[in-house]
């Protein structure tokens, strides 16, 4: 089974292909790939008509595709942002979707109240500005034992200015049972720099309920990054497949990553995420 939901979306003032920009060193530790400091990733500089080789990090350009890809904070962006979020269609065009233990407080017991979200950030340059979280939907089960399969997270924004957000960036669709072998793009910040990464490659499977990647240099800060795959340049969409996090919270080496399978419990989630949005 297939489950997709499609909402038309286009962003202007973007560029088409890659290039690259600099980075800057800082850290925060936590779980998984949340925010944990390492080594810079090498930037590359690939050829506009031609991806990066395949598992490969590079620098992406500002498009349209990227803009929809941020960091996470808490309260404002005077500290580290530690995860990464990405704006996903829903009826109230105020949606993102995370990893779980990005908005979740294990020790607390509680979800993270207090978080806000800076779409296509670069070197502290917000062109959106900062957009507040208001409501973090997550699942039961992952609520009372962080199950890693249900490392997913919906996050329900404010307005900002009078506006929603996938009015201003649009959004991707979210893609349920797409099965375990399919191209993708991940793109994600770490912690350890102010621009983002991207990479693609295959997915394989890890089990019946996780996926894996290669990616090279997905440190800390990259949890909760989009897989994304079937990107459409003419409705300007791509459908996110999965999020960066799951088995060890995404991974323990940074060329190695995870991401739980969306299947009927994702998008479950996903319909009560829309009651509140």
């Amino acid at each position: 089974m297939t489950f997709v939901v499609v909402m038309a979306a286009a962003v202007a003032g973007y560029a088409s292909d890659e290039s690259h920009t600099s980075s800057r060193a800082s850290g925060r530790s936590s779980f998984g790939k949340s925010g944990e400091s390492g080594q810079d990733p090498q930037d590359q500089d690939p050829a506009a008509t031609a991806p990066a080789d395949d598992g490969n990090a590079y620098t992406p350009r500002r498009t349209e595709q990227n803009a929809r890809v941020g960091v996470v904070f808490e309260k404002n962006d005077s500290g580290d942002h530690f995860c990464t979020a990405s704006v996903v269609q829903s009826p109230g065009r105020n949606m993102l979707i995370t990893a779980a233990h990005c908005a979740f407080d294990a020790e607390a017991g509680s979800t993270v109240d207090d978080l806000v979200f800076a779409p296509d950030y670069r070197d502290g340059d917000e062109p959106t500005g900062l957009w507040k979280v208001k409501k973090v939907i997550l699942d039961d089960r992952w609520v009372k034992s962080q199950d890693e399969d249900l490392d997913v997270a919906f996050l329900i924004l404010d307005k900002k200015d009078g506006k929603d957000i996938q009015d201003v960036l649009g959004g991707n669709t979210l893609g349920i049972d797409r099965g375990f072998d399919n191209e993708v793009k991940i793109t994600g910040y770490p912690t350890s720099r102010d621009t983002p990464i991207s990479c693609q490659n295959r997915t394989t499977k890890y089990s019946d309920t996780q996926m894996r990647i290669q990616c090279t240099d997905f440190e800390g800060g990259t949890s909760g990054s989009p897989w994304l795959a079937d990107y459409d340049p003419k409705s300007h969409t791509g459908t996110v497949i999965g999020v960066l996090g799951g088995h060890e919270g995404g991974g323990d080496q940074d060329d190695v990553s995870y991401a739980a399978y969306f299947d009927d419990d994702i998008a479950a989630l996903y319909r009560r995420a829309q009651d509140d949005d």
